[in-house]
């Protein structure tokens, strides 16, 4: 069966009544409403908008730190951590702890190539990169072991041994 040219389907009609006729396409006629009589015109006011802030993320991409991509499981008695890692030297590298926070943090050289006169996709990371990694288990900070290989970084912590949760009598 043919739809007529000014019939809508149920979804347009839903679509409609949820846009308020925010997009052209789809504009809700409103009748109009008569005013009560004897009521005065509202008066009208105009309000001159502040202008919006200027939020394109993409003018400088050397303002915001690249993040690091971790992986975090524990086994019996160590809480491990992975990191790819390729191409960072050990000395553009730092890892420290404290409260229980892990932060790795470093420089990735490499990316730029001065004789490049037009770049038609780049999609590596290159510069500075940093992560912060609130521990799930608590950890003993002094029994940490850190090894950069093939391109993986991986620091292994011992965990911290808990007293079995104690049973409180409720009166």
């Amino acid at each position: 069966m043919a739809r007529k040219q000014d019939e809508m389907s149920i979804d347009d009609e839903l679509t409609a009544a949820f846009l308020e006729g925010d997009t052209p396409d789809m504009a809700v006629e409103e009748e109009p409403v008569e005013p009560a009589a004897n009521t005065p015109e509202p008066e009208q006011t105009y309000v001159e908008e502040e202008p919006a802030e200027d939020t394109d993320w993409e003018d400088d991409p050397n303002d915001l730190p690249g993040q690091l991509a971790v992986d975090v499981y524990e086994t019996a008695d160590k809480l491990i951590i992975k990191a790819r890692t390729a191409g960072i030297e050990r000395k553009d590298l730092d890892v420290s702890i404290s409260d229980n926070i892990l932060t790795i943090s470093g420089i990735l050289n490499g990316g730029e190539d001065e004789k490049a006169t037009q770049w038609h996709i780049q999609e590596c990371y290159w510069g500075e990169f940093s992560r912060t990694i609130a521990l799930p288990v608590e950890v003993k900070e002094d029994g940490v072991e850190a090894v950069l290989k093939d391109g993986v970084l991986t620091i292994s912590f011992e965990k911290e041994r808990t007293a079995a949760p104690t049973r409180i009598m409720v009166n």
